[in-house]
């Protein structure tokens, strides 16, 4: 094998088919072209529901930061001819995604008993809130449904206040990432038995696991304990672990076992802390949580946060400034790592916008090309990959079908 064969991206040899919407779907593909494979973006002739949501304020760099190294193409679906097109698509696929309404594409008569006639090695991956099956099937499925219902909002907050959602879609992203794993899954099942599959995910399973800290907390001994724990541990099973005050902002604190606390009482010159029966071992610590948390929060009410952050670094404490937005778009080691790369976007000017989290050894991360505009690679789709005439793409076009 060649050294340029053997640093090629892993997914340069298959194509996606990507009907993914909004966040969940786009996040998997995004993923996936990040990796090679090219990823044809298939819209409606009015474009996605994130694309449309561009008309708001802000709602456009969502678009631009999960569409980046895909081609764009229109398709009417709801046509036989649409329909026809994707069929001609598949055959040459090698997975087709969609997020939309549980049962959406059966009713197309594009769902995976109709299309694994057409391709029998193609994956069908479906993202959804809730699944293919089951009594939630049907519920509009959000991230912020998918939040109340699968317990986030009710662990999410301070005891004495009501619930709040996750600030960022855990939901749509974690399905997404859960979506991409069982597509690799199911493309590794198919080297093996040449055969594709259906696979899915719902947002609302893809989150369970995350719970794990307040379940164990909530079916432990102590029935009394909150439920909303603020920014103490979910299970409150570590202490110190917390976000404390400083003079000009925040700082997150955590310490895993003696260690840490070592740690962190020389770093605040408190020698006496060692011998007091109530900080001990990490049972008592907890037991004493309030009396912990007072004693760090008044030490580092006394430190700008980085000057603090950079205090408890050297003493190997687990630390970390708490930092705004304007903060971590500006991050250096992000940038560093090209995990995220201010790119010249076409439409919405120099924007910060990530790469993959995934890194392959001997391949660079893969330089990122911008969003393309709604059925901008329609000629490169229909005509160049697919084979069509150019006067039958300008018909399907006058027709209304890309």
């Amino acid at each position: 094998m060649s050294e340029q064969a053997a640093n090629a991206p892993p997914l340069q040899s298959i194509t996606v088919i990507d009907l993914g919407q909004i966040y969940n779907g786009s996040y998997a593909t995004f993923l996936m072209a990040m990796a090679g494979a090219r990823v044809i973006k298939v819209e409606p002739p009015g474009g996605e529901h994130l694309r449309r949501r561009a008309s708001v304020g802000g709602a456009a760099l969502p678009f631009a930061m999960l569409n980046s190294n895909k081609l764009s193409a229109t398709l009417d679906l709801k046509t036989a001819r649409g329909r026809e097109l994707l069929h001609s698509m598949l055959r040459r696929a090698d997975v087709v995604l969609e997020n939309f309404a549980p049962g959406t594409m059966d009713r197309l008569g594009l769902g995976w008993g109709a299309l694994k006639q057409v391709n029998p090695r193609l994956i069908y991956a479906s993202g959804s809130g809730f699944g293919l099956s089951g009594p939630y099937r049907d519920y509009p499925a959000m991230d912020l449904t998918v939040q109340a219902m699968a317990g986030i909002m009710s662990i999410t907050g301070f005891p004495d206040r009501p619930p709040v959602k996750a600030g960022p879609a855990i939901c749509d992203f974690s399905g997404g990432v859960h979506l991409y794993g069982a597509v690799m899954t199911a493309l590794f099942e198919r080297s093996l038995t040449n055969r594709g599959r259906q696979v899915e995910v719902s947002m609302q399973e893809a989150v369970y696991a995350s719970l794990s800290s307040n379940l164990g907390l909530f079916l432990g001994d102590d029935k009394a304990a909150p439920v909303r724990t603020g920014n103490r541990h979910g299970g409150l099973a570590e202490s110190p672990y917390n976000v404390y005050a400083t003079k000009d902002g925040y700082i997150a604190i955590i310490c895993v076992g003696e260690t840490h606390w070592k740690s962190l009482i020389h770093a605040m010159e408190r020698p006496d802390l060692a011998t007091d029966q109530r900080f001990t071992n990490l049972a008592q610590r907890v037991a004493n949580i309030d009396a912990v948390d007072a004693i760090v929060g008044e030490f580092s009410a006394r430190f700008d946060k980085e000057d603090l952050f950079q205090l408890l670094m050297k003493n190997r404490v687990p630390c970390a400034p708490v930092r705004d937005l304007n903060e971590v778009i500006h991050d250096p080691h992000m940038l560093a790592r090209r995990a995220l790369e201010w790119i010249d976007h076409p439409d919405l000017g120099k924007v910060p916008l990530p790469n993959s989290p995934m890194r392959y050894e001997g391949t660079e991360p893969l330089p990122i090309m911008p969003s393309r505009r709604l059925g901008q690679d329609n000629e490169k789709v229909y005509g160049e990959w697919l084979g069509l005439a150019a006067d039958a793409v300008a018909q399907l076009q006058s027709d209304g079908v890309i």
